[in-house]
């Protein structure tokens, strides 16, 4: 015991590794095979889960008998550990019907990390080795169709219930097999939702919920797990119900209740490196649909300027987001994204697009207490010289760091009044009096009635 206490983590795992697990490869290759037969039926909702799980085991047991050297017992454990993996996700099961964990990582077969409420915690899940690990990457990829091989060692993928998983495998992965998973939440975060947990302050949810409304279109940006999809989940609902409505997604999670809504989801290269279907195809393709809003859920690459030319073209009210660490930084990707294009176009060009286009940003950011806030909303003006003018209308100010390292501060208004309520006036969409904006100096009387 002692000996074992003076261990270090490094030296206590590459002990761990030294012990080999009972026909680990004979699971592997059992499980592969069973998986790649099988294929969808293991996935089908329409079989009956006892039926299915039947058939697993008598396929199990079959392929075991032609094994040689094995003693029943032997069988009968291989077959229900082999059944466990197959039909759940073996180690990570637990971790996967955890509501308070929302995303899952896992650096190899003995390291596995969790993040809950914004903070990282390591967690004693094991995989038996790298074998193991790497057969409940495989299933999870069998779900939506994809497999992950030596010679496909990258997958990045939406699950049926709509979690997102990235798999790397050797030999791009140096430390074994690697798995990321963000898991889908079920419960749909509407605006007093997002004002209940403190995200932003109930006057700014107001007015953001009236910028929708008035076809402002806005730019969410923010950092990986910032909260920027469920912001514009949240801001969705405000498009009125009567709206053509498009989304566009690379990985479907928007869930928008509107009557008329058409789902769109980008289509990755298969094992040939054919048939992809990129975000910018479908923006393309969106504008002989019919939209009155297009929702991209993220902006990446080219398919910005056709964003950019839709909002210029008649499309108001068109929602997006984008990785940013700052709202000067995101139109900076702007530029960077549309010069993607491979179009030579002048660079003062490409900013008067941005300026007319966008009228919002709203930067979130997740705070070192693991909590996700606006901390910046953001109107976007026009041209002076060869520069953007950008308007904070409310900007995030911390008033204190509690013992407990939770920080404390709010939203406070800029008190600049702001060069789109004529938006508001035109659309028929009131900016109440009482929202921190007006008391800020925007007077009470120059607001549109």
């Amino acid at each position: 015991m002692q000996l074992h206490e003076r261990l270090s983590p490094q030296a206590e795992q590459e002990r761990t590794e030294r012990f080999v697990v009972p026909f680990s490869d004979l699971k592997n290759r059992i499980h592969l095979e069973l998986i790649e037969d099988l294929g969808r039926q293991l996935f089908n909702t329409e079989i009956d889960t006892h039926t299915l799980r039947l058939r697993v085991e008598a396929e199990l047991r079959e392929r075991l008998a032609k094994e040689q050297g094995i003693s029943h017992e032997d069988r009968e454990r291989i077959a229900i550990e082999l059944t466990a993996d197959i039909l759940g996700h073996g180690p990570l099961e637990r971790l996967l019907d955890d509501d308070t964990v929302t995303e899952i990582m896992v650096n190899g077969p003995y390291d596995v990390w969790v993040e809950r409420a914004g903070r990282l915690h390591k967690t004693p899940v094991r995989f038996s080795d790298d074998g193991h690990l790497r057969r409940i990457i495989s299933k999870m990829v069998a779900q939506v169709g994809r497999r992950i091989d030596e010679s496909s060692p990258m997958v990045d993928a939406r699950l049926p219930d709509g979690s997102r998983i990235n798999a790397t495998i050797p030999p791009l992965s140096l430390t074994g097999p690697l798995l990321t998973v963000r898991k889908f939440n079920n419960k749909h975060m509407q605006m007093p939702d997002l004002i209940k947990n403190g995200a932003l302050s109930q006057e700014t949810g107001d007015l953001l919920e009236r910028c929708v409304k008035a076809r402002l279109n806005v730019l969410i940006s923010g950092g990986t797990g910032s909260g920027k999809t469920t912001m514009l989940n949240a801001l969705s609902a405000s498009i009125p119900d009567n709206e053509r409505i498009i989304t566009i997604e690379d990985a479907a999670e928007l869930q928008l209740a509107q009557r008329h809504v058409l789902r769109l989801e980008a289509r990755p290269k298969n094992i040939e490196g054919e048939g992809e279907i990129s975000i910018r195809d479908l923006v393309r393709n969106s504008l002989r649909m019919r939209p009155d809003r297009i929702v991209i859920g993220e902006v990446r690459g080219p398919e910005a300027l056709d964003m950019l030319q839709a909002m210029n073209t008649g499309h108001d009210g068109s929602l997006s987001t984008l990785h940013a660490n700052s709202p000067r930084d995101a139109l900076a990707r702007l530029e960077t994204m549309v010069l993607m294009t491979g179009y030579d176009l002048p660079l003062r060009a490409i900013r008067e697009q941005i300026a007319s286009a966008l009228d919002l940003l709203l930067h979130i950011e997740r705070m070192n207490d693991g909590t996700r806030r606006v901390v910046a909303i953001t109107e976007v003006q026009r041209m002076e010289s060869d520069v953007i003018t950008l308007q904070d209308l409310y900007a995030f100010e911390v008033d204190a760091v509690a013992a407990t390292n939770h920080i404390v501060g709010s939203l406070k208004p800029s008190g600049i009044r702001p060069t789109f309520l004529d938006k508001f006036s035109r659309r028929g969409v009131e900016l109440p009096p009482e929202l921190a904006i007006s008391r800020a100096g925007f007077g009470v009387g120059a607001l549109p009635r």
